[in-house]
């Protein structure tokens, strides 16, 4: 069986809606968690050992906060925290995570907390 062929205008234009689906800018998703983490990362140290917070976590903190543009950026970087600290439960691990925006100068949009509502946030 041969292959079809295109005759007329039906080509370029069929080859046109192709190359604009393809070359579409695709929308944004919501921030990953695995990006929140990996920004975050420069701040494990402090949060497990306490001492002095590095520079790079709060430019880290930066970041993230730069990067949540819309409400839904914002509530996936609340949900992907939430679960770390809903993990980390007990020692002063969440109390010294919390206190991370604030020692970075960095406002954050909710609390960093296992019992803090994500949906809230907009």
């Amino acid at each position: 069986m041969a292959a079809p062929t295109f005759h007329g205008a039906r080509a370029p234009a069929l080859l046109l809606a192709a190359a604009l689906l393809v070359l579409a800018p695709r929308a944004e998703s919501a921030l990953s968690c695995s990006t929140v983490y990996n920004t975050l990362m420069p701040c494990l140290a402090y949060v497990q050992s306490g001492g002095a917070v590095p520079r790079a976590c709060c430019a880290g903190i930066r970041i993230v906060v730069s990067r949540a543009h819309a409400t839904a950026d914002r509530r996936a970087v609340c949900t992907c925290l939430k679960d770390v600290a809903a993990g980390a439960a007990g020692g002063p691990y969440i109390s010294r995570a919390a206190g991370l925006p604030g020692r970075c100068g960095v406002p954050v949009p909710f609390k960093i907390s296992p019992n803090v509502n994500c949906n809230s946030i907009n």
